[in-house]
């Protein structure tokens, strides 16, 4: 019911709403708002009682801030009210425009279920709009936008003139629960923002904090640390390294940066390091120093990335293995050579002579015109005729494989000479050395002095080969050579030149002493085994020996 005085009432309610919501903007914190909400409602509104109730994450209502009566706020505030109870209470009794009322003759339901309320007993209503001590009156709060999301309600309680609000009272309390909507959710963007920056500091805090300790310990870690650019014109570059890794190479980190590592890298290992600078690469090659020397290294690579889309770099540990690697070469030479002689042992020299031969055999050209058309390229017979070597190759591709062989076969094919007589036909040789005299020199001198004797004739078959051409020691007083690319006659030359290099007297501990030696020469060919080759070159030793014995005796 309309009184004259209207007008004057809705200018001193604008005001003081005015007011109160000049006051929602100013608090500080999410709780402050809150409460000023629910004190603006008992400074500008009229009301004795008003309570805030906000949504929760998971849905519920919490009472979040209550004015007008102490005894009540310290009651209900904190508790919690579900979301069905409250959707409940907002759509029942009276609808206000957005506010809804409901009248204590219809709320009495509502007094067993779980929304925290505060209520007293009191008359009946005297005249029609005359206010009741159990009448509730609810101004839901929602979210700008047209979503209508529930942010909270806003429950008021004993209006100041004992009467229900009337159309000026009802816009009044819908304005200032929209508003307060608006400061609420300014208040928690702002709390947000707080946090966020909190956390975001806290994180750059952290971040800083970790990329010290990243460059602690790439800076000074005990093995060597590099930083290279992924893809690009730049790809490889090192953007960085530590000082383990300089002084390690001997390089300042300034001359570091205009390297790659591919341009560090020993040329027989690039193409290791190529297959290997990838996310959870690792190798074992050696990296070139200032002074043109080469160590040992382990490189283990990761990717790492500078954000999310960011660019991304190659991560490298490299640790100095030199140590390691003399060690296993000296493990790998001792398995592999004499240990008096230095020279390639047994072992070592059948592995040599079996990745020469093959289980193909492969003959020449039969006539001196398909020798020579093979020297120019000519084909016969689908055969590539080249003397001494049958290549498969472009040009001469042997397309009959022998069983079991791939459709190219790459190998050489090692062809012996036929006969005495030099044709022109060139293979690998073997020559068989058997020493004459020396068990004589080792029963009457002893072993040191054998010994010496070995170790010199060692050197003087070694000195008197070419580069490339292999000298082992079979075992006791035997040698072998394996010289490639000669002839019958080549090879009967080679075997006169070591004979007398070996003659000459060998001075051991002020003495002179004489051996002499028998050389046999046989051919490596394919389609013969290792032990048939040494066979052959051991037989026609023992040939040569009986020939020269013979001689010896003849002449005596």
């Amino acid at each position: 019911m309309e009184t004259e005085s209207e007008p004057y009432v809705r200018l001193a309610t604008l005001r003081q709403l005015h007011q109160v919501v000049t006051d929602l903007n100013t608090a500080r914190s999410l709780a402050d708002t809150l409460q000023t909400v629910a004190d603006g409602v008992i400074a500008g509104l009229g009301y004795e009682l008003a309570c805030v109730n906000l949504v929760r994450p998971d849905g519920d209502l919490v009472v979040a801030a209550f004015a007008g009566n102490a005894a009540a706020e310290a009651l209900i505030t904190g508790r919690v009210g579900s979301r069905a109870s409250w959707e409940r209470r907002l759509t029942m009794g009276e609808g206000w425009g957005d506010l809804r009322f409901i009248p204590h003759t219809e709320g009495w339901v509502l007094l067993e279920d779980d929304v925290p309320q505060w209520y007293t007993e009191g008359p009946e209503p005297r005249f029609e709009d005359e206010w009741h001590p159990q009448d509730r009156l609810y101004a839901p709060m929602y979210a700008s936008g047209g979503g209508r999301e529930l942010l909270g309600v806003i429950s008021v309680d004993k209006p100041r003139n004992g009467r229900r609000p009337g159309a000026w009272g009802r816009e009044a309390l819908q304005m200032y629960a929209s508003q307060s909507a608006i400061a609420i959710s300014n208040a928690r963007l702002r709390a947000n923002m707080q946090r966020a920056l909190v956390r975001l500091e806290r994180e750059q805090q952290a971040l800083r904090a970790s990329e010290e300790s990243f460059r602690q310990a790439f800076e000074y870690a005990p093995s060597g640390m590099a930083i290279a650019e992924m893809g690009g014109d730049q790809h490889g570059r090192l953007l960085r390294t530590n000082d383990a890794l300089c002084r390690l190479l001997g390089r300042p980190a300034a001359v570091m940066r205009r390297y790659s590592f591919a341009d560090l890298v020993h040329p027989d290992d690039i193409g290791l390091l190529l297959r290997t600078s990838a996310e959870g690469g690792r190798a074992e090659l050696r990296l070139g120093r200032r002074d043109g020397s080469y160590v040992w290294v382990s490189l283990r690579n990761s990717v790492v990335a500078d954000t999310a889309d960011g660019p991304r770099f190659l991560l490298t540990h490299v640790e100095d293995i030199e140590e390691r690697k003399r060690h296993e070469l000296q493990l790998a030479h001792r398995a592999s050579h004499d240990s008096l002689t230095g020279l390639p042992n047994s072992a070592e020299l059948r592995a040599r002579l079996s990745a020469r031969l093959c289980q193909r055999p492969y003959a020449v050209g039969a006539t001196a015109v398909e020798a020579l058309d093979a020297a120019y390229g000519e084909v016969h017979d689908g055969r590539p005729e080249t003397p001494g070597h049958a290549v498969c190759a472009s040009g001469g591709f042997d397309f009959d494989p022998a069983p079991g062989a791939g459709p190219f076969d790459h190998h050489v094919h090692m062809v012996a000479p036929e006969g005495e007589v030099d044709d022109g036909t060139k293979g690998l040789a073997v020559l068989f050395c058997d020493l004459d005299g020396f068990k004589s020199i080792n029963d009457r001198f002893g072993h040191n002095t054998g010994d010496a004797v070995l170790i010199e004739v060692a050197r003087r078959l070694t000195t008197g080969v070419r580069d490339g051409d292999t000298v082992a020691r079979l075992g006791g007083d035997e040698f072998v050579v394996l010289a490639d690319g000669l002839g019958a006659a080549d090879a009967a030359d080679l075997a006169v030149r070591l004979r007398n290099a070996i003659i000459p007297p060998i001075r051991v501990d002020g003495r002179a002493v004489r051996v002499g030696a028998s050389f046999g020469i046989g051919w490596a060919s394919c389609g013969m085994s290792v032990e048939e080759v040494l066979r052959s070159a051991d037989q026609r030793m023992y040939i040569e020996k009986r020939s020269r014995a013979k001689v010896h005796r003849r002449a005596g």
